[in-house]
């Protein structure tokens, strides 16, 4: 899956790409515990310096159960992009079951005119060697 190309969105010149990774050392399918890292690069290709301020992730399971997660920034920060400045960062969510998957968006705003506005995190699949074959 590491060679999988990444998922991508771009919403007002913002990219955004998603590679998700099974962590099959931190998983613990007898008790269905199923974790996954993902990796985020935010790229501004505008002209604009945007912030990112919150987000909000859809997290669902094999069995159609979603969680909804809403938080400020992303591992702790805020992060500040001017034009053509990039921002990456890893986290990891838990699943009871061996696929599921995310979407979700950054809440972010224009640093000049504070207008605000939501890009969009592209939908991504979280599938385990537990799976039966990919499904999203």
């Amino acid at each position: 899956m590491a060679d999988d190309p990444p998922y991508e969105a771009r919403t007002r010149d913002i990219l955004v790409r998603v590679r998700a990774f099974y962590l099959d050392d931190q998983s613990e399918p007898d008790e269905s515990r199923y974790v996954w890292a993902y990796r985020v690069a935010l790229e501004n290709h505008g002209r604009d310096t945007v912030q990112l301020l919150r987000r909000t992730w859809h997290i669902t399971d094999a069995r159609g159960r979603t969680e909804h997660v809403h938080g400020d920034g992303v591992v702790g920060e805020q992060p500040v992009l001017a034009p053509g400045e990039a921002f990456e960062y890893v986290s990891g969510t838990p699943l009871p079951t061996p696929s599921g998957f995310m979407t979700g968006q950054y809440h972010m705003v224009v640093q000049r005119s504070g207008e605000a506005f939501d890009v969009a995190i592209p939908s991504f699949s979280l599938d385990s060697p537990h799976a039966d074959g990919r499904v999203h």
